[in-house]
């Protein structure tokens, strides 16, 4: 009877063994788990003080965006297995004016940063959402939500918070606009990088009949589809994400903000675009970013640099570009690049020659 019993186990985990052993061998074979392992042994030999504080970080970075990361995974997955990602579609592919003021509206009353919003962008992107809509929603969703507004309101200023709200509106606007201005040339065509696209290479059609089964998990191919885009996504992001935050304690490290001040001063002619790219690596999160402006405004930065820091770290920070990188294609990716930067310093030269108070 034992030896009954006993042999259907042993080959059971047998089989999870075996599993489990190939997937590590593919991780270790991954070029990304390589970055962040050899940067690791790297950081040890040369600054092995840094070490145990980097990991630190990178370990509460994750845990800080983990419920925003899972959420969105979640959100992602859900839309995926239940068939919502097609109305989604269908609703983003109808009139290109329409689309972009919506996806601008919604994306600012989100509450996902810039690393969280990147699953949603991935599922609207594999779902056949064109660019415009997406951009927009993907410029305006890191810099600004509701809680957000508050926060900086009560830490920086009314003022500064509605500027940041303006900023983040018309960004999205422009960037959506722009980008339809360049798909209507024929430009931008496939977006997303070959690594990140799904398995089918079909594009969506709004004609075509949606059927969506909101109680997904009653059919075993949608619960299948939801746990493999769980897995897929979530595992892609992480170890993206793993090295990124690597890469921001390092520069937090190496690069103190309080360095920052003299370089983006009221006193400098060259403050606001010099804040705008200082402000992708010195920038930490949104909310972080809040007492670090308004000890930089104490220190002398003006008011358009601080929105202009603020903005474009807040759409492009290392981190997020890292993300990326990794799921577009690089047109797309210095496209993305290119708006939330001169985004950024438009909107702090608006705000500085505005005059409106803090």
């Amino acid at each position: 009877m034992n030896t009954v019993v006993l042999l259907p186990l042993a080959g059971r985990l047998r089989t999870a063994g075996l599993r489990m052993y190939a997937a590590l061998r593919a991780t270790m074979r991954d070029r990304v788990v390589l970055v962040f392992v050899v940067a690791l042994v790297g950081l040890g030999v040369l600054d092995s003080a840094q070490l145990p504080e980097s990991l630190r970080f990178v370990a509460g970075a994750l845990a800080g965006i983990a419920p925003f990361l899972v959420l969105a995974v979640a959100i992602a997955a859900f839309t995926a297995a239940s068939g919502a990602d097609r109305l989604i579609a269908r609703a983003f592919s109808g009139r290109p004016g329409r689309t972009i003021v919506l996806a601008s509206i919604v994306g600012a009353l989100s509450p996902f940063c810039s690393c969280g919003v990147i699953p949603l962008i991935a599922a609207m992107l594999r779902a056949g959402v064109p660019l415009a809509p997406v951009m927009a929603f993907w410029l305006a969703s890191p810099i600004m939500d509701p809680e957000m507004f508050v926060l900086t309101a009560a830490g920086v200023g009314f003022g500064f918070a509605g500027a940041k709200t303006v900023a983040a509106l018309g960004m999205g606007l422009a960037g959506g606009i722009a980008v339809r201005a360049l798909e209507r040339a024929g430009r931008l065509r496939d977006p997303l990088a070959a690594a990140a696209r799904p398995g089918c290479g079909t594009a969506f059609d709004p004609r075509s009949p949606v059927s969506v089964r909101w109680r997904f998990w009653e059919e075993a191919d949608r619960r299948d589809r939801f746990v493999s885009d769980a897995i897929g996504t979530g595992g892609f992001l992480l170890k993206w994400l793993a090295v990124a935050f690597l890469a921001e304690s390092l520069m937090m490290a190496y690069l103190p903000a309080e360095s920052v001040a003299a370089v983006v001063g009221g006193d400098n002619a060259f403050a606001i675009p010099l804040a705008a790219v200082v402000g992708v690596p010195a920038y930490l999160n949104g909310y972080a970013a809040i007492p670090l402006i308004s000890g930089l405004l104490e220190m002398g930065m003006s008011s358009g640099a601080a929105l202009a820091f603020v903005t474009a770290g807040a759409v492009s920070s290392i981190p997020a570009a890292i993300a990326v990188w990794a799921l577009v294609r690089r047109s797309v990716f210095v496209l993305y690049l290119a708006l939330g930067l001169g985004g950024a310093m438009l909107a702090g030269v608006l705000y500085q020659v505005s005059g409106v108070p803090i």
